[in-house]
């Protein structure tokens, strides 16, 4: 099969890449076939950061800057944005970019190999705050700053930098004729007979018609899992589709009974979506992965990948949400943890794709989200734990949880719901439901935890739950604030 020319702007001008396998990375292509060799390979999994860019594309009439992986990016995924590496921020005459400057006074640099990640970083967040008006705040600077972990220097030097950065001689890029160079750019669309290794459709009726046509071919959305098994496990693809470009699916929408996210929203965006119904996500929102992870990543992609540890789901069981799988046949709709068969297998299809999900409005309900993990940013949990109550009159009414890490699947701890519903809400009752939450599941040991801590950590999590509905604070990470406790 032949692949479509990959064409996306860099220093103003239009880069055109002919014969670009459909899994060949982003970082790849970089160091590889344009000697861009700024842009560095560490981890080779989106952890450590080192390979940090900046992508930015149209939207509602203005420019989104986004920071993402290279190493886990597809080359083609990026066509027809605009990229920036580490070589091209500096200008014409050699000064220096606000976000390098400012790690140079700041001292944020010491053997140099991650820096190009940190730098790439800070331009992602001076380019998104001088668009948008907004100062750098500290808090802020550390949640966008979490996706790059490698810091020999340590973290304050690098937060001084996203701080000072701003108060430097301003640097503005020329956003106008950027949007309209991108627009040009858009206009260069594939011969109409052409059927490319690498496919990337604009319309819900596109790419279930090319699902029908290649049921064979790797689906991508966001490619921060499926990026691993061409870094990590070497595996090759001689067909991809890719949903990212889908526009019904890239849209939420507010309706009269709740969010529908389309399954191509970045994890970013979705989580945005959900934390401004639900503040109470945010600390979790952010730990999630770091922002180049969710820049990148789908919230359909983390749903239909359906990892026992994935962290969307616990979340979204809890919250009552359903998918809907679309095809050329129509579509259906399902709850979400009714999706999956078994380990990373569900109902779907061959030539179905997951389309949209489904959250309900935030009611009255008490809910938090836990996420246990050894590293306390970017990392993957052990355990997850979703708990959603209601209590009327002091007597549990309705209780939904979904459990992460315990099973083949993301699942609801219905036993568990059974206990609390119907029972005053006291300590009692918070014990006993404790007790049958670690007795409904036998999860497994392995390199994050042993099957007796998981099972002891879950009921743990639950007496956690009643002494926060309790009002108790200061009993969680998140609500320590690293700067005061330094």
């Amino acid at each position: 099969m032949t692949t479509q020319p990959l064409r996306f702007i860099r220093r103003g001008q239009t880069v055109t890449l002919h014969n670009v396998p459909p899994d060949r990375t982003l970082l790849q292509v970089l160091r590889e076939d344009l000697g861009a060799t700024g842009t560095k390979e560490g981890c080779g999994e989106g952890d450590c950061g080192a390979c940090t860019v900046v992508l930015a594309e149209p939207e509602n009439g203005t420019l989104r800057f986004r920071a993402i992986n290279s190493c886990i990016r597809l080359a083609h995924s990026i066509d027809g944005m605009a990229l920036w590496t580490v070589e091209d921020i500096a200008q014409a005459d050699g000064s220096l970019h606000p976000a390098q400057e400012a790690m140079v006074q700041c001292h944020g640099s010491q053997c140099g190999f991650c820096t190009p990640g940190f730098v790439m970083s800070l331009f992602g967040m001076y380019q998104n705050s001088t668009c948008q008006g907004q100062a750098i705040s500290r808090t802020g600077a550390q949640e966008a700053l979490s996706g790059n972990l490698c810091r020999c220097t340590g973290y304050r030097p690098i937060l001084d930098a996203a701080q000072a950065m701003e108060h430097l001689p301003a640097v503005r890029i020329d956003e106008a004729a950027l949007l309209q160079h991108l627009e040009q750019l858009a206009l260069i669309v594939p011969a109409p007979e052409a059927d490319f290794a690498y496919k990337s459709p604009r319309t819900l009726a596109e790419l279930t018609a090319a699902r029908a046509a290649h049921p064979q071919a790797q689906i991508v959305a966001g490619c921060t899992d499926v990026g691993l098994w061409v870094t990590k496990m070497h595996k090759h693809f001689d067909s991809v589709l890719d949903v990212t470009q889908v526009d019904e699916l890239r849209q939420t929408i507010h309706q009269a009974d709740g969010l529908q996210i389309g399954a191509a929203v970045t994890l970013h965006d979705a989580y945005t979506a959900l934390v401004a119904s639900r503040p109470q996500l945010h600390s979790f929102a952010s730990r999630f992965a770091g922002l180049p992870v969710r820049n990148s990543g789908t919230l359909g992609g983390n749903v239909a990948n359906g990892s026992p540890i994935g962290d969307s789901m616990p979340l979204l069981i809890a919250l009552g949400a359903s998918v809907v799988l679309a095809s050329q046949r129509g579509e259906r709709e399902l709850l979400l943890e009714n999706l999956y068969t078994g380990y990373r297998t569900n109902v779907m299809a061959a030539d179905e794709v997951l389309a949209w999900i489904k959250v309900p409005h935030a009611g009255a309900e008490f809910m938090r989200i836990y996420k246990i993990s050894k590293r306390f940013d970017d990392d993957i949990s052990a355990i997850c734990l979703a708990l959603s109550l209601t209590v009327v009159d002091g007597i549990v009414t309705t209780a939904s949880i979904g459990v992460g890490g315990v099973a083949a699947t993301p699942v609801r701890a219905v036993q568990t719901q059974a206990a609390l519903v119907g029972q005053p809400w006291t300590l009692a009752t918070a014990h006993a439901a404790a007790a049958a939450l670690r007795a409904e599941f036998q999860p497994i040991s392995d390199m994050r935890a042993s099957a007796a801590y998981r099972s002891e950590v879950m009921g743990n999590l639950l007496q956690r739950f009643w002494l926060e509905s309790q009002g108790q604070t200061q009993i969680n990470l998140a609500t320590f604030d690293v700067e005061a406790c330094a």
